[in-house]
């Protein structure tokens, strides 16, 4: 499976809010570089850390949603241009961003968001 491949399956995990499906994508010492708290965001190593995240993430958000605008593979990289929606208190929102994934190997174990 190519780099864009698993990225889709991994955006279409992350948007069922399927933590065990999403994880089962990540390698143990995978890292997410988080946007909050602002303004530097706090940069989350490992497996257990980073799946607490996206817990706490659906938790807090329960119909967050990653709609791709672009995306394109760069050898073992692939590169998401995002619009990230939300709705909290009965209000829409959004705000758009770039992901950096890194894929790693022929299996079915990759890196995760970054």
């Amino acid at each position: 499976m190519n780099a864009l491949a698993v990225v889709d399956r991994f955006n279409e995990a992350f948007n069922r809010h399927d933590v065990d499906a999403v994880m089962s994508m990540m390698t143990e010492d995978c890292v997410f570089e988080n946007t909050r708290p602002a303004p530097d965001g706090e940069r989350i190593e490992g497996a257990p850390r980073v799946r607490a995240t996206w817990e706490a993430l659906f938790a807090r958000s329960p119909s967050a949603r990653f709609e791709t605008e672009e995306m394109f593979e760069a050898g073992d990289r692939v590169v998401v241009r995002w619009v990230y929606h939300w709705l909290r208190d009965g209000k829409a929102g959004h705000v758009r961003g770039v992901d950096l994934f890194r894929v790693r190997g022929a299996g079915s174990r990759r890196s995760c968001r970054t």
